[in-house]
């Protein structure tokens, strides 16, 4: 056992020798100030390919038109596209719009933004109280309420779809109990709400996660002086527990609308599309219709929409860094 050890140390000892002389090299070229940056070049390279690069063809095809691939035989159109999706008689009557598909998606996205971050933000601060009590086989609960995060979006709607299918588990329960069959996801109003209901299954561990952390990090003393002054549970909340946790709740705020904005994997599955008709019609969604999934490649109308998309979603993290500051000051 000894031998084989002192081998590895050896081994290792070697390898490090071999990466020890360039970096000393390096450092004595560049100076040991700006060593931190040579060790941040290669996730510093792989970021800016694969993030500010896609970032700046997307502008770029955002003012050409055309239907070819290829960004050098796509004619400069200016700003047509965007005129093209912003052009409305009236912005609350998608019907008005020379792009009506588009802002279809936009009332549709906000729909859900507004119901999806509401009852997933509900849910998960339910949730996380009751995981912070201590309650029995609290560890289980804790790893149960999280797994959905872990699994991929596709295998989510595809689980979802056949639990609410026809010929699915949940129609199967109703005719149990003598209710005739229910076609869930082709009914506008039952499809929508099972997308926010499979939102919400789908991510709240995720944001119940935070919010048990910051719960955990409140000090039990002031709950022991509460308690001491008989304070009531639900004064207990109000005065102590919400304002306490108000730095995790923004953060989980801001990062629910953004998270619900580019709402697409699980919706697109689940809903064969966005289906029926156009009820589940995303922003995404109708980004990815335009540029890979429609008889016309329309890559400058989807690369608008998706800057467009991206703008928004920049005001909302310049929010959060904003608000983060005032909760913090």
């Amino acid at each position: 056992m000894a031998p084989s050890t002192g081998l590895a140390d050896r081994a290792l000892d070697l390898v490090m020798a071999l990466f020890e002389a360039p970096i000393n090299a390096v450092e004595r070229l560049i100076g040991r100030g700006r060593m931190p940056y040579v060790f941040l070049a290669p996730n510093l390279v792989l970021f800016g390919i694969f993030t500010f690069l896609p970032i700046g063809i997307a502008i770029g095809y955002a003012f050409t038109g055309g239907t070819d691939l290829l960004i050098s035989n796509r004619p400069f159109v200016g700003l047509d596209n965007f005129r093209t999706l912003l052009t409305c008689e009236s912005y609350l009557v998608p019907g008005s719009c020379e792009e009506s598909l588009f802002w279809t998606a936009i009332w549709n996205t906000l729909w859900f933004v507004g119901f999806n971050v509401a009852a997933t933000l509900l849910v998960a601060l339910v949730t996380a109280l009751i995981l912070n009590r201590a309650i029995a086989a609290r560890g289980f609960f804790r790893a149960m309420f999280f797994y959905p995060v872990l699994l991929s979006p596709v295998v989510i709607g595809l689980i979802w779809k056949w639990f609410l299918d026809r010929n699915g588990l949940l129609n199967a329960f109703l005719q149990m109990l003598g209710v005739p069959p229910e076609i869930f996801l082709l009914d506008v109003g039952w499809s929508r709400f099972f997308v926010v209901v499979v939102s919400v299954w789908f991510h709240m561990g995720f944001y119940t996660l935070i919010l048990l952390a910051g719960l955990q990090a409140i000090p039990k003393d002031l709950y022991e002086a509460a308690a001491i002054d008989a304070a009531t549970p639900s004064r207990t909340l109000f005065r102590i527990t919400l304002p306490l946790l108000g730095p995790n709740l923004l953060v989980v705020l801001i990062l629910l609308m953004i998270r619900s904005v580019q709402i697409f994997d699980e919706a697109w599955v689940l809903t064969n599309g966005g289906g029926p008709g156009t009820a589940n019609t995303f922003l995404v969604q109708y980004i990815y219709q335009m540029a890979f999934a429609g008889d016309l490649r329309l890559f400058g109308l989807a690369s608008a929409a998706s800057v467009l998309m991206g703008l928004v979603l920049l005001v909302l993290t310049l929010a959060q860094l904003r608000l983060g500051k005032k909760v913090e000051s």
